[in-house]
């Protein structure tokens, strides 16, 4: 709400579903849109169909409510709409663990909707960056034109702390960037300099098609294959191009550092604890947090992996993120998996073992 956002459109499912509730509350009060969709399909095509309006648009889910919108979330990224995805992860696979925390998405979350695309996901570990990120979220959405995802955790989701609401005028807000050009000369994916198109509301007389299909600047479905490499390498290039400025890592004591822990979500504050627990044994180890895992910071890693020993990282999942630390670092610094499998955290002792072991 404090975003901008008006319109929301979800169906309820655990531990997600507090936050509809308080949306389907306020949105009356202050002019928004709620509407419980029969099912998480029509619920991400609820929000990609208002984005077209210009309305800042967001939807709410987990676990298997999470699978059912990749395809839809596929489509706001090939029409290039602006919107929010909020996913508090749970223990799956399935229905799973409905209550329990988990981070089994993470791959899911730059990978689930089929073809070549690209997007941003954030990883809060606190209400405070719940509140946060999820500002940032839609002023991400704004800036590039794709569905930004807030992967959550039940831990951070059911979390109850202290969180700083700032007025509304110390909130920066990044509003829909529209079109100046008149309506017979607009084309809804011409690039005028940069790689992200202009915007013209639906129903402010501008003629205009979009589609799913591979489409040319008219939003015209072109099935050729030059007209697939130029409009498949844009939207890719322009969070590729842009990674630098869209990262988010908090890192602390990784110079000098024997071991790097990488960590995110509510995982990144049992991590603390494990590092504190190896320190106190003699070890040199920093951690690296991932604020936002997509884009993942590639050039970090491999800077790290070239003056460290070991990475460390553990995970409520049996290894996903730790999949692209590998990537990155190359070989130049072994990667040691922590797993969970969910439905709880992490020992802090386990970090803390995995850290000695990483460091001998």
């Amino acid at each position: 709400m404090a975003a901008g956002c008006r319109f929301v459109a979800g169906y309820p499912i655990t531990p997600s579903t507090e936050i509809v509730e308080r949306i389907a509350r306020r949105f009356p009060m202050m002019g928004g849109l709620f509407i419980q969709m029969e099912d998480e399909l029509a619920s991400m095509a609820a929000v990609v169909g208002a984005s077209w309006t210009g309305t800042k648009s967001m939807t709410v889910t987990s676990g298997p409510g999470f699978s059912l919108m990749m395809e839809n979330i596929g489509l706001a990224a090939m029409t290039e709409a602006s919107c929010v995805v909020v996913d508090v992860q749970r223990g799956g696979p399935s229905t799973g663990l409905p209550t329990m925390v988990g981070q089994g998405d993470m791959m899911q979350a730059r990978w689930g909707s089929h073809g070549d695309y690209a997007l941003i996901a954030l990883c809060p570990r606190s209400p405070q960056e719940a509140f946060d990120l999820t500002i940032e979220a839609f002023n991400l959405s704004e800036t590039y034109r794709v569905p930004v995802l807030v992967m959550m955790d039940e831990c951070v989701g059911h979390m109850t702390e202290k969180v700083v609401i700032p007025p509304a005028s110390e909130i920066e807000i990044v509003p829909r960037r529209l079109t100046k050009q008149r309506p017979e000369e607009f084309l809804p994916y011409r690039i005028n300099g940069g790689l992200v198109p202009e915007f013209a509301r639906a129903g402010d007389g501008y003629r205009f098609h979009t589609t799913g299909l591979t489409h040319d600047e008219r939003g015209y479905p072109n099935m050729s294959v030059a007209c697939q490499e130029a409009s498949v390498k844009r939207l890719i290039e322009k969070i590729r191009a842009n990674a630098e400025k869209i990262l988010r890592i908090e890192e602390e004591d990784t110079d000098g550092a024997d071991v790097v822990v990488v960590s995110y979500g509510i995982t990144s504050r049992v991590a603390r604890h494990g590092i504190e627990i190896a320190r106190k044994k003699g070890v040199k180890v920093g951690s690296l947090r991932l604020i936002v895992v997509w884009p993942f910071p590639e050039r970090r890693i491999r800077e790290l992996a070239e003056t460290i020993g070991a990475f460390v990282v553990p995970e409520i999942n049996l290894g996903q993120m730790i999949l692209e630390v590998e990537r990155c670092a190359a070989g130049r610094a072994p990667a040691v998996l922590v797993p969970h499998a969910g439905g709880g955290v992490h020992d802090p002792q386990q970090i803390a073992d995995a850290i000695v072991r990483a460091a001998r």
